[in-house]
């Protein structure tokens, strides 16, 4: 009876090992501090992957541009250094420069999943770049030009930025040299709140929510009407990593992507107009472009950028092989 007994255990034992052995694992970067909301949405959307794939399927966060630096993380995805980064498609521009449909959108991505446009840039991020697009998270976000002296503006009403120290990353690049004729200081997001403390900087460009989270709105008391762009935040999968995982881990995971996708659009727009009515309450100042100028500001951040998406696409092997594609598919026109 011990003999199968001890069998019986024995087995069992396997079983269980083999069942643990059969959880994936996927290791995660964010490109921001924890503090500012865009991490905080990732990391929601960490907790429902781990809570709806136990037993399947767990995604271990490492941190933040502490663990890896914020411009290094997708090149670190792409070669397996980590599985995952929650990350701004704009830091790897240069690998698909069809990102900028994203960042040029007039919509978000509960449009964009609808109509193919996320599959689309998923096929592109593969194709180019080894890695699987999850999804577009926290879109339809606009930005806008915020600075700390009163914003000048010309006889015609268009924005005179000859005495903006702009401080810029590769997102505003094109729009702000192209249209601006800015020479914008690049800085990554991290060293923006001492270069406003030391006046290195007097203006930049930022998203309608988590400002207050950065503590820039104690240096920016004016903010420049209309918005423009959208925010290009999505997660990025190792491609080898993510085709080991079962099928079922690859479901829950992609599920849950499509989720918060939708979630995350819907509650940040929302969050955007109450946080622009609580800088405005505590006492920012907002200065509007109008007519003739309004339009064209407008207008010029989205051909701008269009513009530098063709440029950089007609580099690549691929050319102009889904241009019009991006753009139908990423704007409600």
């Amino acid at each position: 009876m011990n003999k199968y007994l001890f069998a019986a255990l024995g087995g069992a034992a396997i079983l269980t090992s083999s069942q643990a052995l059969a959880l994936d694992r996927l290791s995660a970067v964010h490109a921001f501090p924890p503090s500012l909301i865009y991490t905080q949405s990732f990391l929601a959307f960490v907790d429902k992957v781990n809570e709806r794939g136990e037993g399947v399927v767990q995604i271990d966060v490492r941190g933040g541009p502490e663990v890896i630096g914020l411009a290094q993380q997708p090149e670190a995805v792409r070669n397996g250094v980590v599985d995952m980064a929650y990350t701004a498609a704009s830091f790897y521009a240069g690998t698909v420069p069809e990102r900028d449909a994203m960042v040029a959108s007039n919509t978000n991505a509960i449009y964009a999943r609808a109509n193919g446009g996320i599959d689309l840039m998923n096929q592109i991020h593969q194709e180019k770049m080894g890695v699987y697009y999850l999804g577009w998270f926290d879109s339809g976000v606009s930005y806008n030009l915020y600075s700390i002296e009163e914003p000048q503006l010309d006889a015609d009403g268009n924005l005179d930025v000859s005495g903006m120290k702009l401080r810029s990353n590769p997102v505003y690049d094109a729009f702000f040299q192209d249209f601006l004729q800015a020479q914008p200081i690049s800085l990554p997001t991290t060293d923006v709140y001492a270069a406003l403390e030391r006046s290195v900087v007097n203006a930049t460009g930022w998203t309608q929510i988590g400002l207050k989270d950065l503590n820039w709105d104690r240096f920016l008391n004016y903010r420049i009407e209309p918005s423009f762009f959208s925010t290009d935040m999505g997660a990025i999968v190792n491609l080898e990593s993510w085709n080991a995982l079962s099928p079922e881990a690859q479901q829950i995971l992609q599920d849950v992507a499509i989720e918060h996708e939708r979630e995350s659009a819907e509650r940040f727009a929302e969050l955007a107009k109450e946080q622009q009515a609580e800088l405005v309450a505590d006492g920012m100042t907002v200065i509007t472009l109008e007519g003739a100028a309004a339009e064209a500001f407008s207008e010029a951040a989205r051909e701008a950028t269009w513009n530098r998406m063709r440029t950089q696409m007609e580099r690549h092997p691929m050319g102009l092989e889904h241009y019009d594609a991006l753009i139908e598919k990423f704007n409600d026109l």
